[in-house]
């Protein structure tokens, strides 16, 4: 089955706007980060039917929204469809436990899109700076698409654990002894010498993690919580949560937006501190330090695309010590759930704003990530 709702491509920043199958991966006039745009008319003719909502829920069961041509050349570990656990001790809070993919976190979301454009466009070579899990996820799509050759370069500070599992799947790993954005430009210069692809968090990653955004609507029976708290590193998966539940809108199955919220480590919290101080644009963190690896970000790719998610949906943003981090994670284990520290963030969060209503927390990655910190 082949299909194309995309329409065009815009920098979120200076609003440019690109061909749809333009490759690239920030703009190439101002850096910025880029958006997809998609025809929802064309969208709505797959998704107003009643066998729609009534599908098994799975990552796959929202294609039309996804920027993907042929279904025929997808690379799928099945991902997604992932429990809203109930909470036993917190009333109406709900757990998406999104350490139940593939690789043990919700980057398999992203991944299962980027692996299939890889391969749609005929791709062989990638490179992906990563903290751990999104690392994970590429190398195991990579090996899983065949003929993929991955190289990943990771910061020394990342669970080891997370290295044994990239390299289990074959993938390629190159340590770098710095931060993130020291990885994150190595790739960058990889690709203006030699032309290599980058995956990581650029935009066929965020489109691919709405998936999380929609199954919370698919399994609260098509019906807004009041928040939905989502720890950031990046920013791709907060912003991909606002894009899921803005098109859902658009097409009529939201009535609708809850204000979604930001969680941030306190020792790495640029997009926080801009919210706080009511700004658009963020001042990166020059030493990020947190026991939350996974999140531990100080310059996000997507930072001005979760600023705007947190302004059109009236959210909230709160950092969280790596003591109110553990303190979750302990939470949460009495809950029966395990989670590593970026896991545990967004509950973190939740608990210290003590949250009304309807509160859907993600748990983006699973404790055996990252076990002894």
């Amino acid at each position: 089955m082949s299909m194309s709702h995309i329409m065009w491509i815009d920098c979120f920043a200076c609003k440019n706007r690109y061909p749809a199958d333009s490759v690239i991966f920030e703009c190439p006039e101002c850096k910025g980060p880029l958006d997809i745009i998609y025809n929802y008319d064309e969208i709505k003719k797959h998704i107003l039917r009643d066998e729609f909502k009534l599908a098994h829920i799975s990552h796959w069961k929202y294609w039309p929204f996804y920027p993907i041509h042929d279904l025929s050349k997808i690379v799928t570990l099945y991902e997604g469809g992932t429990p809203l656990i109930p909470s036993r001790d917190k009333k109406s809070y709900y757990f998406k436990n999104e350490g139940l993919n593939p690789t043990g976190s919700f980057k398999d979301r992203g991944t299962t899109i980027e692996i299939s454009h890889v391969t749609e466009i005929g791709v062989k070579n990638i490179a992906c700076a990563t903290t751990g899990n999104m690392g994970a996820s590429i190398a195991a799509y990579a090996a899983r698409a065949q003929g993929v050759s991955a190289t990943f370069y990771i910061p020394t500070f990342a669970s080891k654990i997370k290295y044994v599992q990239i390299a289990s799947y074959g993938g390629k790993i190159i340590p770098v002894k710095g931060t993130y954005e020291d990885a994150l430009n190595l790739t960058r210069e990889l690709r203006r010498q030699k032309g290599i692809y980058l995956t990581g968090d650029y935009p066929y990653r965020g489109e691919g993690e709405k998936s999380v955004g929609f199954e919370i609507i698919d399994q609260l029976g098509w019906r807004a919580p009041d928040y939905i708290v989502v720890p950031v590193g990046n920013g791709t998966l907060f912003y991909g949560v606002y894009k899921a539940l803005k098109e859902l809108h658009i097409i009529g199955l939201l009535d609708r937006i809850p204000h979604i919220v930001a969680v941030q480590a306190k020792g790495c919290s640029p997009v926080v501190k801009a919210f706080a101080n009511k700004k658009r644009t963020f001042i990166p963190a020059r030493k990020p330090k947190t026991i939350a690896s996974a999140i531990n970000c100080g310059n996000p790719v997507d930072g001005i695309k979760a600023l705007h998610a947190l302004y059109a949906t009236h959210g909230m943003a709160v950092t969280v010590t790596d003591k109110e981090i553990r303190a979750a994670q302990k939470g949460l284990g009495k809950e029966g759930i395990y989670a590593e520290p970026g896991g545990a963030t967004a509950y973190a969060g939740a608990l210290k704003l003590k949250l009304p209503g309807t509160v859907v927390v993600l748990v983006t990655g699973h404790g055996l990530k990252d076990p002894f910190v």
